[in-house]
């Protein structure tokens, strides 16, 4: 589904990614993990565009599309839900949902939103910016499942969220790749979760995957070695 190779990105004299080689499987739940600062938010924004690379290749169900403007990508069908979820605080719940159905799908929110999020049809005239932060995030991924898309890309989903969400967002993110053959790029730093929800690994450090693999080989000794601070 994404095929990236020797991408490299920079911010100023800082080299970020450093020939990353990166694949997510189609049909995959692809949980790319790290310590902090090795690139994971970069890597993720260089595939939706929202950050240009300075060189290399990212390829999206074949198509090259590194060149490719994020409204472009958006509407190729890769959905986004950024870590802090960025949702416009002064709209409505319905408001945000329309914008993301205008701007990258047929302009009329999925039934399928709602169907997964029920709060977000009851509460659909509250402004976001009062909502939970377990709202906040069903509702980011709510608009990102408005460009219908074939990817969906979630940056650190968890974060600050209730633990009864947490279980309803992993629940959630495996029916999609389940019964709706959604393929699944995730950040996250929560053990746990990451075996449950994703089929496969990617493990970055200094700006380049240093191992991945099938879930199951998520060893407590490739913890260790790359993941304990």
């Amino acid at each position: 589904m994404i095929e990236a190779r020797a991408v490299n990105q920079y911010y100023g004299e800082s080299h970020i990614l450093r020939n990353v080689d990166f694949d997510v499987p189609d049909g995959s739940i692809t949980c790319l993990m790290g310590r902090n600062g090795v690139g994971k938010t970069t890597l993720l924004k260089s595939i939706m565009g929202i950050l240009p690379i300075k060189n290399g290749d990212i390829k999206f169900a074949g198509e090259k599309i590194d060149a490719m403007a994020t409204e472009k990508r958006a509407k190729k069908g890769i959905g986004y839900v950024p870590q802090g979820r960025e949702i416009f605080s002064e709209m409505s719940i319905e408001e945000n949902l329309e914008v993301a159905a205008v701007a990258g799908g047929d302009g009329k929110i999925p039934e399928l939103v709602f169907e997964l999020f029920p709060v977000l049809k009851q509460m659909s005239k509250r402004r976001g910016g009062d909502l939970s932060g377990g709202q906040q995030q069903q509702l980011a991924i709510g608009r990102a499942l408005c460009v219908r898309p074939k990817l969906l890309i979630l940056d650190e989903p968890c974060e600050g969220i209730q633990p009864n969400i947490v279980a309803d967002i992993g629940n959630i993110l495996k029916r999609l790749n389940e019964e709706m053959k959604l393929t699944i790029l995730l950040v996250e730093q929560k053990l746990p979760f990451a075996r449950k929800v994703a089929t496969n690994f990617t493990i970055m450090e200094r700006g380049a995957p240093v191992a991945k693999g099938a879930i199951a080989e998520l060893t407590a000794e490739v913890v260790e070695k790359h993941l304990t601070v």
